[in-house]
This record gives structure tokens, sequence and C-alpha cells, in this order.
């Protein structure tokens, strides 16, 4: 699918729904398009598989915050199974919300074979990205050190459950006699241990490694903001899948502009006889220096608005604006010349600010404030 659905239209849920109407949403689609009902059916594998995707980040509660903030963007651009996990992947993760068999044939949950594959543990990095880089969105290469599979591990089958990952067992209640089953304790459900490794591998056959991965950020992000990229984690042990490489934003603070939400603010210090006379001055943003004009008569606290000048939404809808806070420089020495003319100035009346003249630069300030 090129571009994702919203994960709750594809459930079908409203965003207030619990953590249960979640559960019976996702277990209708998957029996309505699970593969062995519908084979060599593409169609239907894919919203299996969109409906997977959907699970993984609703049913759990911080990915679902993360979603409902961000959007698809929140998810690193990955957001799920729909990319890059198998069928058996699906299966393996979320195979017992099932609840038993499926059709009255094979089981419906595990891996076709029975046994399901081991999913590897996730990884967590930090990420530290500048202003104009979260304007525009980058590509950045990170170096990780993460557990992989080692080169010459060979596998035998599991004694305790016979390569089935499920160990079954009959206990008699009061209807009669019922089988259970659970994940075997000793493989961990894969069906397989390891026969043979190499010595620099740990039990479950795997080493370190240092591997470069490149990430791509979204324009947008914030501070404390979570991507999950998928697959690019530690390794699933007995050839299993890996988990996800999570990535967190760290904000580096801006010598001049400051970040409130999508908008920025920067303090301007202005000299007095500009704001009197007039005068353009030159203030930063993301994208460069630009100019603005400073009218006549400016009094010190004026906000100004740049529009569009701030940064965009992280799902890409609107960007934001960047105020220019106008304050007046007074300064801390002057001469015996200035201070004469300053005198001089002092007894204008264009000078004395009047009982109205303070009201109304004060209601302005506040106008200019909160619009």
């Amino acid at each position: 699918m090129s571009e994702k659905r919203d994960y709750y239209e594809v459930l079908g849920l409203s965003k207030n729904a619990n953590e249960a109407d979640i559960k019976k949403a996702y277990r209708k689609l998957a029996i309505k398009y699970h593969p062995d009902k519908n084979p060599d059916d593409a169609g239907a594998e894919e919203k299996f598989k969109e409906a997977a995707a959907a699970y993984e980040v609703l049913s759990s509660s911080e990915k679902r915050a993360q979603y409902d903030r961000f959007g698809h963007a929140g998810m690193g651009g990955q957001g799920g199974f729909g990319g890059g996990m198998n069928m058996d992947d699906i299966f393996s993760q979320f195979g017992d919300i099932f609840g038993g068999s499926f059709g009255g044939g094979g089981s419906f949950g595990g891996s076709r074979g029975g046994s399901r594959v081991v999913r590897g543990t996730n990884l967590r990095v930090k990420m530290k990205m500048t202003l104009e880089e979260i304007a525009l969105g980058v590509k950045k290469k990170i170096k990780v050190n993460k557990l992989v599979n080692a080169e010459g591990v060979t596998y035998k089958t599991c004694q305790t459950c016979n390569g089935s990952g499920r160990i079954l067992r009959m206990a008699q209640t009061f209807l009669g006699s019922m089988q259970t089953q659970s994940t075997c304790h000793v493989c961990q459900g894969a069906g397989k241990m390891i026969d043979k490794k190499p010595s620099d591998s740990d039990a479950q056959g795997l080493r370190r490694q240092e591997e470069v991965i490149e990430i791509d950020i979204p324009a947008g992000v914030e501070e404390g903001m979570q991507l999950s990229v998928q697959g690019r984690g530690n390794a699933g042990p007995y050839d299993g899948v890996s988990g996800d490489l999570i990535v967190v934003i760290e904000e580096i603070e801006h010598d001049k502009l400051r970040r409130e939400g999508q908008n920025l603010h920067y303090d301007s210090l202005v000299n007095f006889v500009d704001v009197v006379l007039g005068e353009s001055i030159e203030v930063p943003t993301v994208s460069g220096k630009v100019k603005i004009k400073i009218d006549a008569g400016t009094q010190s606290g004026k906000v100004l608005r740049l529009k569009g000048k701030g940064l965009p939404s992280v799902q890409g809808y609107a960007t934001g604006d960047l105020f220019v806070h106008i304050n007046v420089y007074t300064p801390l020495k002057i001469s015996k010349e200035e201070k004469e003319l300053l005198e001089k100035l002092k007894t204008s009346q264009n000078f004395i600010p009047t009982e109205e003249a303070r009201d109304k630069s004060f209601f302005k300030r506040m106008r200019d404030m909160f619009s």
C-alpha cells in the first residue's frame, strides 16, 4: 500500500476506543482476511497485514500516545508490520489473540509449522538535532552496537516440545477432559535449540556487532519524540525476527531562537533612534536572515508576526510562525554631547508620555501578545 490509512479507520474505531474494543476489532478483521480463509488473495493478505500494523500500534499505550500526537510520522515512517514482516512474524506476535484453532483446522495464530518466531529486543538511541535540521527533515547515519546472529550456528529439534514450540496438556474439569497448550519454556516456542555455535557467541547464538544505520527523520519532530525504525534492533534468537530501533529526539537549543510548539520567538534589541524614526532590521530564521520593517513610533514590547517562518508540523499539515519581540535598547554610557542633546529632547512635548499614550501602549501590547 503506497499510503498508510489512519489506524483507527483501518480497525473501524473512534479515537476514544478502549483496549477491549481494539482487540475485538482486530480479531474480527484478522479472521475475515486470514490467508487460510482467502488463499491466493493478495488483497486479503494486504488487509490482514494492515490490520496487524494498526493493532501493533494501538494496542500499546506508549505507541498509541505517540501516534495520536504525531500520526504515522511518529512511528518513524514505519509504523508496524505493513512494510517488512511476513505472516509468521504477525502470527508469532499476536497469535494468542485468537484463543484456539481456526475453522477446526490447523493452528490459527502460531506460524505455519506450529512453532513461533522469537522476536529480538528493541534498541534505544538518542538523536541530537538542530532547529535547522528539524525545519527541513534530515537523513542521519548513526553507529549502533547490536546483537546479530553469529555465523556457523546449527540447530537441533527441541526434545521437550518435539519441534512444535507448544506443550499440550490434558486437564480434567467438571465439564470433562480439556486440552490446553502453552509456549514451550525450553525453546521459547521456537521449536529448536542450538546444536553448535561459535565461541564468540552467547547461549542463544548471538554476538555483538557495530552497524551503521541511516535514519530518515521527518521535519517537525520535537524534543522527546520517539521514532520506531522497524527491524533494526537486536536480532531474534534462533534466526528470529529483529526488534526495532527506537530513536529518541533531543533538540539542541538555538542561540537566538526559542521554540514553542511549531512557533518560534526572537527577542530583537533595537536602537532607540530606529524605533523613533523607523528602520529595517535583520532577524534570524531557520532558513536564513530576513529583513523586516520597524515602523516609526514602534513601542518597546510590540510583537511582529512573520507568518510561515516557524516550523512545520510533523504530520505536514501546517507551518508555524516567527514572532519578533521588539525591545528598545537603553545605552549604559553616553557622552557629554549626547547627554545635552537628550536633556533638550526631554523637555519636548513629543517625548513626554501622556496617560492616554501609556494606556494605549499597554493595551496594544496586550492585543499583540494574545492575537
